[in-house]
């Protein structure tokens, strides 16, 4: 039977589990920033039809990370929430290296 998460607390350990491939964590790593390009270029510029490029462009890369480098279902299938706060955290981990891109070293 699948664990179910009662917390990001508890679902974060095993976001990484799930993000444990280098080459998906630098997909991670460059959709979620290229998110708050877009974001912050929409706000600043008044673009706000931006705004539609942001889940394509986020889950685009990630979803290429999955499926071809994880080889795992996204997480995000099942807890939509928690997978898109771990999915920020571990961004903002890897931008201050308290993740590494490659956990196996």
């Amino acid at each position: 039977m699948e664990k179910k998460y009662q917390s990001l607390k508890e679902f974060y350990p095993f976001y990484l589990t799930e993000h444990s491939n280098p080459t998906s964590r630098v997909l991670h790593f460059i959709g979620t920033g290229l998110v708050f390009v877009i974001l912050f270029t929409a706000i600043i510029q008044q673009q706000w039809l931006l705004l539609a490029a942001i889940p394509f462009v986020g889950y685009g890369f990630a979803w290429v990370g999955h499926f071809f480098f994880e080889k795992n279902k996204p997480a995000t299938f099942q807890y939509p929430g928690y997978s898109l706060a771990s999915d920020f955290i571990l961004f903002f981990h890897l931008l201050t290296g308290k993740q590494k891109f490659n956990p196996n070293n």
